[in-house]
């Protein structure tokens, strides 16, 4: 298999695809990114494929936040029982929070407009990059899917989108962490609950403070499916018109059977 991405005569590459997912540059909006990372600290760095970096600032946030009980306080605020929200926040955990989910924001957002300039001069240069990768375990090639079905099924359980568009490692990260807020938040025990119609247990059963992770989860799953379907069509018609534009380079050749000659 030839791999242009190897040949060491281009700084900056638009694409790489491995086995592991389709990893591309494209235009960004910083603010859009770092609202995620408001939402849950994380989240805008995931977008960037920033994965190392995101991953650790999305399990500061659970940890961090569950021990100075943050959620919890969210929730007696919204009740309008202010007191009751200052008494179980945890000052000692929250002043650990605070500085580093700025920090999220705030290395979002620089990050985004870094790439986005990134992009501008790896689109001008506009090397070639591989469009197919093939190993042991998977299959990795550009084609064009739709965003719509991305969307649904990340509603259906967050992840199935990521998978549906290859990108696995956020896949698996965000389905596992998805069935660790259901099981603890006790979600599916209390719409069970409901099916039967019993409300009250079910509102009773519910775990608040897991179940406040669940929204931002689910929003950045459909979110980051739907976005980077769309992305990934562009760059599979951008291959495909580059690839018509410099020609295949290659010449066809008609193999005609044994069989065919008596």
């Amino acid at each position: 298999m030839q791999n242009h991405t190897n040949d060491n005569t281009a700084r900056r590459y638009k694409a790489h695809v491995s086995i592991l997912g389709t990893t591309q540059l494209h235009l960004r909006n910083p603010y859009s990114i770092s609202w995620w990372s408001c939402a849950f600290p994380g989240f805008g760095h995931l977008l960037l494929s920033k994965y190392l970096r995101g991953f650790v600032l999305f399990i500061w946030e659970v940890v961090i936040n569950l021990n100075s009980h943050i959620n919890l306080a969210m929730i007696y605020t919204f009740q309008g029982k202010i007191d009751m929200a200052k008494d179980v926040l945890n000052t000692r955990w929250l002043l650990i929070y605070i500085p580093v989910y700025l920090f999220a924001i705030w290395d979002s957002y620089r990050t985004t407009v870094d790439i986005n300039k990134v992009y501008l001069l790896a689109e001008r240069e506009n090397h070639r990059y591989n469009s197919f990768s093939i190993g042991a375990m998977e299959i990795n090639y550009l084609d064009k899917r739709e965003p719509t079905m991305a969307f649904l099924w990340s509603l259906f359980m967050p992840g199935l989108g990521q998978l549906y568009i290859h990108r696995l490692i956020t896949a698996f990260f965000v389905i596992v962490w998805s069935v660790v807020f259901f099981y603890f938040s006790h979600t599916l025990e209390a719409v069970s609950l409901l099916f039967v119609g019993q409300v009250q247990k079910a509102t009773s059963v519910l775990n608040a403070e897991w179940l406040l992770f669940l929204p931002s989860v689910y929003g950045f799953a459909v979110y980051d499916s739907y976005v980077n379907t769309v992305e990934n069509n562009k760059l599979y018609e951008d291959e495909q018109l580059n690839y018509l534009k410099r020609g295949s380079g290659t010449r066809i050749r008609h193999v005609v059977h044994p069989k065919l000659l008596n």
